[in-house]
């Protein structure tokens, strides 16, 4: 299933986040969007997921959801909004209740997810015994459970260390590679951006339009950061980014 906005403008309050963006996220890749602070990134993967309407324009999902799927779109954010008083099977099997499934249904999704993200051996821990990256690959988890057309994913590694960010970036690229599944996927970090994404969407500053996009051929499973192909994909795009970030910080700063 692709996702599409077809000229899409949006404000809050009379401030114009998003002007006239159009832009495709194809089934089976990794969207990235980038841009500086406050040019309108979040708002546009809410407004892809139907959490809010555009001003103008139109959000459009295009083709029907994978056999099975019980949440055609599912969000995984920043923050892992696991409930602390379920474990980790617990908060998994969360996203179930609501669906008209048996017992053993569940419980075969669950163990599924649980081997698929590689976190079998934790199904009974407690959120609080875990790491940060742990308890993403929950939230990443979690989310795979409802069988999602297209995960949209809003800074998910923003809140971890550098080295907890690299060992999941890995978790996604094996993960990708045996799934195959369709991501729109929010980062300020370019290396992330470079790393994970099949296309990035570069936005420009408030109101938000899009500059440009890079595809990027390599395949995911092939790609280091010492590769200078992809140093010159991350360097062009700090210099579209650079002057307006600046001017971005300053107004935010101002404000």
């Amino acid at each position: 299933m692709d996702l599409r906005l077809d000229a899409v403008s949006h404000a809050y309050g009379g401030v114009e986040v998003l002007r006239d963006v159009t832009l495709e996220a194809p089934a089976g890749r990794i969207t990235c969007l980038v841009g500086p602070s406050g040019c309108g990134k979040s708002t546009l993967l809410r407004l892809l997921g139907g959490l809010e309407r555009p001003d103008a324009g139109r959000a459009l999902m295009l083709g029907d959801p994978p056999a099975g799927s019980l949440n055609p779109l599912t969000y995984v954010f920043q923050h892992f909004a696991l409930l602390p008083w379920r474990t980790v099977a617990g908060n998994i099997r969360l996203v179930l209740e609501d669906h008209p499934l048996s017992r053993a249904e569940r419980d075969e999704i669950v163990a599924d997810v649980l081997a698929r993200t590689r976190l079998t051996d934790f199904a009974k821990a407690w959120p609080r015994q875990l790491s940060g990256g742990m308890r993403q690959r929950v939230a990443i988890a979690r989310a795979l459970a409802a069988r999602p057309a297209v995960m949209l994913m809003d800074e998910p590694l923003s809140a971890l260390d550098a080295q907890t960010r690299e060992l999941l970036m890995d978790d996604l690229v094996a993960l990708w590679g045996r799934e195959r599944f369709t991501a729109v996927y929010v980062t300020h970090n370019l290396a992330e951006a470079v790393r994970l994404g099949h296309r990035i969407a570069v936005l420009s500053r408030r109101p938000g339009q899009v500059r440009e996009i890079a595809e990027i051929d390599t395949p995911l499973e092939d790609r280091r950061p010492d590769d200078p192909a992809l140093v010159a994909v991350q360097a062009d795009l700090w210099r579209l980014l650079r002057e307006e970030a600046a001017d971005a910080d300053r107004e935010l700063t101002g404000a």
